[in-house]
């Protein structure tokens, strides 16, 4: 994949009153560290930055910034969004070393077919959507897969079954669940209605079994009675 080079200003004011001004001009505030540097205040353009980050990397890209008259690889380590309209108010950018492991969140992806659950009208839930990995800055893999084709009800999925790239590691517990086969609610409830059906249906065979005993046993004392 091509290098992502995005241009930074070093030249903006810190403020409320400054920030808002660059983002009516379509600029996104942002600050760049790491590497035992110190902060800098950064602003950058707002379509360059949106489509550095739309790369199937995603916000995982490798970016490289210029600013300060040079060029320094970097990664999004935090985005922040207004809480309504969701707009890219704030970025931090984290200066990396090519040579050195990077941690980020890596989005999880399950593939395949869960066949069993689905024949028993279950279904499968998904309760781990990104594992942190440590890995190389060109070795961030895009998304994780996990196979739960051989998934069944009652039975799960953890990190352990996720196939890393090769020089990809994560600390995460390998007992982690990922996803799990269960019943739906749906289908809990068309189970307990029918085993209650069929509880009252036993119930009525049961009374009925009573009542012609009892007419059984009535009809013989009546016969004894007319023979005497």
């Amino acid at each position: 994949m091509s290098e992502i080079v995005l241009s930074a200003e070093t030249t903006r004011e810190t403020g409320t009153r400054s920030s808002r001004r660059l983002r009516r001009e379509g600029r996104v505030p942002a600050v760049v560290y790491g590497l035992s540097q110190d902060p800098v205040s950064i602003d950058v353009d707002w379509p360059e930055l949106r489509r550095a980050l739309t790369t199937d990397a995603g916000v995982n890209a490798v970016i490289h910034l210029e600013f300060g008259g040079d060029k320094q690889m970097s990664i999004v380590k935090d985005i922040q969004r207004h809480p309504v309209r969701r707009d890219v108010t704030h970025v931090d950018f984290l200066l990396i070393d090519p040579k050195q492991d990077v941690t980020v969140d890596v989005p999880v992806v399950m593939i395949g077919e869960a066949k069993e659950v689905h024949d028993a009208d279950g279904m499968v839930d998904q309760n781990l959507f990104s594992l942190t990995v440590n890995a190389a800055p060109d070795s961030i893999p895009n998304e994780l897969e996990i196979d739960i084709s051989d998934l069944v009800i009652g039975d799960s999925k953890r990190v352990g079954d996720i196939v890393l790239p090769a020089g990809v590691t994560t600390d995460v517990d390998p007992e982690e669940t990922v996803a799990v086969g269960m019943i739906t609610r749906s289908t809990l409830e068309a189970m307990a209605a029918d085993d209650a059906a069929e509880a009252e249906a036993e119930g009525e065979l049961a009374e009925g079994a009573e009542g012609a005993e009892g007419s059984d046993e009535g009809g013989d004392a009546d016969e004894a009675a007319d023979s005497e």
